[in-house]
């Protein structure tokens, strides 16, 4: 999954979980790993097995390619949280409240931490508060602190013993909008300076493509697809995948030729793709923001040209956002466009036509999707 990369950590994991049964297989390397699925797919439950905090059915998790084992269950092999030099990021941070920050970082130095004395702690814990810009907050708690320092604390805590696995579990989903941005930006800055292996266990893709270099996809207990994040967006390959990374407009097809389908949940609308539809594809996807807008002169300019994917707007239903118009066509794509937050006027938000270009036309195998995602 990461190229010629030394792998760092081998998980396989297989627990039977209430409602399905998780099995899991991944291995991740340099930059940060993303879980990226919805709400009870199982995300969670891999980090904690990873963590140890439980303990799966079967499987293999390992370091350093294989040099160090912290479950085995061939093996039986299944080191105790303390020993597996794993830092966890709660969702609510796990701060003690009674405890100060400089309390909460000398809290995570035990002794195998490699820090002895307490002279040795002391200095850990001064170093750590500096590198996360928490001088001169020593002393408070931390319902005195900001969200941004409590996650900062949190962070520091965690990293003070230096552990080989950062495990990050939903940590930005209590957040009002305007803190989740900026403290993306902070724990950016703090993966892109950390030498061990990072996953981040999320539900929001805008957040898994803005911290993670690769994904694993998950839904129901399982890895649909893995790779490259950029590359999946660009190509998720499967209805599932496209789903998963928010494509909003997804449709079965009848084959018209080797570059040519007809979108069956969209009126019939015959398209041009760039590259060719094979048997095995089974449904297109069209991201939302990846239509242009057409005038009547612009769209007969285009009509009988190869790649011309005119589709007439006809009467939408259209739903005004802060930045943004939600534009639902006759034929039921929907289509994002942005709009001033002093615009209101809906006349002016719609054209009379869109094309999409033929390389924007995702080609998806798999399941067979009815309707819009």
């Amino acid at each position: 999954m990461m190229g010629e990369e030394r792998f760092l950590l081998e998980t396989e994991i297989g627990k039977r979980l209430k409602d399905f049964q998780l099995e899991v297989s991944f291995a991740a390397g340099k930059g940060c790993l993303g879980l990226l699925g919805p709400s009870g797919c199982g995300k969670s439950m891999t980090l904690k097995s990873i963590a140890g905090i439980i303990t799966p059915d079967e499987g293999r998790i390992a370091l350093n390619g294989g040099k160090r084992v912290l479950f085995d269950s061939r093996k039986r092999i299944s080191l105790p949280p303390q020993k597996r030099r794993v830092g966890y990021l709660f969702q609510n941070y796990a701060l003690f409240p009674n405890m100060t920050v400089r309390e909460n970082i000398l809290s995570g130095l035990g002794a195998i931490s490699g820090y002895e004395s307490a002279s040795q702690k002391k200095r850990r814990a001064e170093e750590m508060m500096e590198r996360f810009r928490l001088e001169g907050l020593g002393e408070r708690y931390p319902g005195q602190l900001s969200g941004g320092q409590q996650q900062r604390v949190a962070l520091a805590r965690i990293l003070a013993y230096e552990p080989e696995i950062l495990l990050l579990d939903e940590p930005f989903s209590a957040m009002d909008t305007y803190l989740r941005e900026e403290l993306r930006l902070e724990l950016a800055k703090v993966l892109k300076g950390y030498s061990g292996v990072s996953l981040l266990v999320t539900h929001d893709r805008d957040e898994a493509y803005q911290l993670c270099s690769h994904l694993v996809l998950m839904e129901e207990g399982r890895g649909l697809a893995s790779g490259k994040t950029k590359d999946l967006f660009q190509n998720p390959e499967t209805w599932e995948a496209a789903r998963l990374t928010g494509c909003k407009n997804i449709s079965p097809i009848r084959r018209l030729g080797p570059f040519r389908v007809q979108a069956l949940d969209w009126g019939g609308l015959e398209l041009e793709t760039s590259r060719p539809v094979g048997e095995e594809i089974c449904a297109i996807g069209i991201r939302a923001h990846d239509f242009c807008p057409l005038s009547e002169g612009e769209a007969e300019a285009w009509k009988g040209r190869p790649g011309a994917n005119c589709i007439p707007v006809g009467d939408p239903s259209i739903s005004e956002m802060p930045a943004e118009w939600h534009i639902t066509l006759e034929n039921g794509i929907w289509w994002k466009k942005e709009k001033g937050v002093y615009s209101h006027d809906k006349a002016k938000a719609l054209p009379p036509w869109l094309r999409v270009d033929p390389s924007a036309i995702l080609l998806l195998k798999g399941k067979t999707a009815t309707g819009r995602s």
